[in-house]
């Protein structure tokens, strides 16, 4: 059982970190996890505020991706953004992708552009659209077009990976198979590799969510695209 003395010390301990200036704050921020910065900004209203501005998020950058400040902006349709999309961009290129080197960044924010086209609460562009924009950006930056596709196609994948399973993603990955093949010269037509995974996804992922006229109906459009079509998939 805690005595007076110990509560006392917790109290002073409470007083001491909330006299603390800013830059001291952040320094002390941007060493702890990075899985713990939610829940640090949920104590005090005034650290949620340092975390929702610039200066946190440009030390955190400074510290985790030295090299990120002397990087140029780029060409291309897809902005860099702040410090803290440019972190957030970092920060998954690495995790997702384990890209190192100078795309890392701008492969971040393509996938953080075309996520959150994915999940609009209206629907997003065609896939045309979405596609073209990213494989416009790495051909800004001096990449090849097979490079272009791949990285595109890489991202799509991971893109779709990591929606949540909801009426929402089972809606988008409808209308994204059921789009109408319009051709588009190579590369900005999606990849095999892509169209495959939207139909993996609503043949196992969202299986339970089909009525018997759209299975039917996606279990068609499969069968135009792809020759055989894995035994999983069939069967409603």
């Amino acid at each position: 059982m805690k005595n007076s003395s110990d509560d006392d010390a917790l109290v002073s301990g409470d007083n001491f970190i909330g006299k603390l200036p800013d830059h001291l704050l952040i320094e002390i921020f941007i060493r702890v996890p990075v899985t713990e910065w939610a829940t640090i900004s949920c104590v005090r209203k005034h650290w949620a505020n340092l975390f929702r501005g610039e200066c946190l998020w440009r030390a955190v950058l400074v510290k985790s991706y030295p090299l990120a400040s002397q990087a140029k902006r780029w060409p291309g349709p897809i902005p860099r953004g702040l410090s803290r999309r440019r972190f957030a961009a970092l920060y998954i290129s690495k995790q997702i992708f384990s890209l190192d080197g100078d795309m890392d960044e701008i492969v971040g924010h393509a996938y953080l552009f075309l996520k959150e086209q994915l999940e609009l609460s209206t629907m997003p562009p065609p896939s045309g659209v979405l596609h073209g924009t990213m494989i416009d950006q790495f051909i800004a930056c001096g990449k090849s077009r097979d490079v272009a596709n791949e990285l595109a196609s890489q991202i799509w994948v991971a893109a779709l990976d990591n929606l949540e399973e909801n009426e929402h993603t089972f809606l988008l990955l409808k209308r994204l198979a059921q789009e109408a093949d319009v051709f588009l010269p190579y590369p900005y037509s999606r990849s095999v590799k892509v169209q495959w995974r939207v139909f993996e996804k609503l043949f196992t992922d969202f299986r339970d969510c089909f009525n018997h006229v759209d299975y039917y109906d996606i279990l068609s459009c499969a069968k135009n695209r792809f020759q055989p079509i894995p035994s999983a998939w069939l069967g409603y």
